[in-house]
């Protein structure tokens, strides 16, 4: 079936134009409080929002005209300095909230754990591209890659981070099955992260207590429930059309980090089941064209990545629906193009350069 690159380049481009218009607009309808009661312009995070999509922007029209083949000389470049980037974080960076996760850049802050949910992609694409005929033998398929991305992922969980790490090795463990390493050596993978995930949450009190929550906000309703009872009282006081813009009570101050990883209940409050409707059909359109993208690429390194990097969007925004609908426990990550984050913003954007420009390759 013969693929028209033009109308999958046109409709990417729409799709995540449409995201950010709505991101933008529910950013400041979400933040203006929190910003005025900080002492701060009610516009404050609405301009950081603006500048970071600015950046990000930049960064997507010059990898949409970047040669996506070239990535592929670059990788031990990328994974070093992701590897750098990640120790120096825990090194260097302020501790918020007990973690150490952000560089601050002036009044912006960049997260470099973001950077290697990219970096893994094109190692990966650029490793199945050199290895795809041997990906079913157990060093080559499981063993070889695994070495390369275990510390990265080792250091993302020092900055006591578990919701990134989970979405990379869950982008990998379905990228290297697609590539054709076999599941009964991805199963050996899988049986020792159960009884370490386990220890990982036991280890952890506040874990422990998020799990607690998940399974029943309503034990502390005013405690460590009050945030999950908040997004779901906004999702039913929506309705079908929502209040209307601007006029969701749980923008003043009822709903912590609204503007950010608790956006979604936001749209649900103002725009009603419509409005997360909308939000969600642009992501099935999205993943929809980054797998006919995936497809139709002109070789393996493309496809790879393609997949890759629309995969791991939509896990992404799997996750905070789901968080913000209690299907899944309690965990940081931002709705990719809404929610208020700079380093989300711009590795995302970075990462749709990258497939327009697989896309633009497409040999019709």
């Amino acid at each position: 079936m013969k693929v028209n690159k033009s109308l999958l380049y046109n409709l990417t481009f729409f799709s995540i134009l449409m995201l950010m218009a709505m991101g933008v607009v529910m950013v400041y309808s979400a933040s203006a409080s929190l910003a005025a009661a900080k002492g701060h312009s009610p516009m404050m995070f609405f301009i950081k929002q603006i500048m970071w999509i600015v950046i990000g922007f930049i960064s997507l029209l010059f990898f949409k005209q970047f040669d996506y083949n070239r990535l592929k000389e670059h990788i031990p470049v990328i994974l070093i300095l992701t590897f750098l980037a990640l120790v120096a974080v825990l090194i260097n960076a302020p501790d918020i909230n007990g973690a150490r996760r952000w560089f601050r850049l002036g009044t912006l802050s960049f997260q470099p754990s973001e950077l290697a949910k990219l970096s893994i992609v094109i190692f990966l694409a650029g490793y199945i591209h050199d290895w795809n005929k041997k990906m079913k033998d157990f060093k080559i398929g499981l063993i070889n890659p695994f070495v390369i991305i275990c510390p990265i992922l080792l250091l993302i969980f020092a900055e006591k981070d578990f919701g990134m790490p989970a979405i990379i090795f869950l982008t990998v463990m379905i990228l290297l099955f697609i590539a054709g390493t076999k599941l009964k050596h991805l199963l050996l993978v899988l049986l020792p992260i159960v009884p370490f995930a386990v220890f990982f949450i036991l280890k952890h009190k506040y874990r422990i207590n998020r799990l607690a929550i998940f399974l029943n906000p309503w034990s502390d309703p005013d405690g460590k429930g009050y945030q999950v009872i908040q997004s779901l009282s906004a999702f039913g006081s929506g309705g079908l059309f929502g209040c209307g813009l601007g006029k969701s009570k749980i923008n003043n101050l009822y709903l912590p980090e609204s503007h950010t990883d608790f956006i979604f209940p936001v749209i649900g409050d103002e725009g009603g089941f419509i409005g997360t409707m909308i939000i969600l059909i642009f992501f099935i359109v999205l993943f929809y064209i980054g797998v006919r993208i995936s497809k139709n690429a002109k070789n393996v390194f493309g496809s790879v990545m393609a997949f890759g990097i629309t995969l791991s969007i939509a896990l992404q925004a799997i996750v905070n629906m789901g968080v913000s609908l209690s299907l899944l426990p309690n965990k940081g990550m931002p709705l990719p193009f809404i929610s208020s984050g700079g380093s989300s913003m711009l590795v995302t954007l970075t990462s749709i350069g990258i497939l327009l420009n697989i896309c633009q390759q497409i040999e019709k």
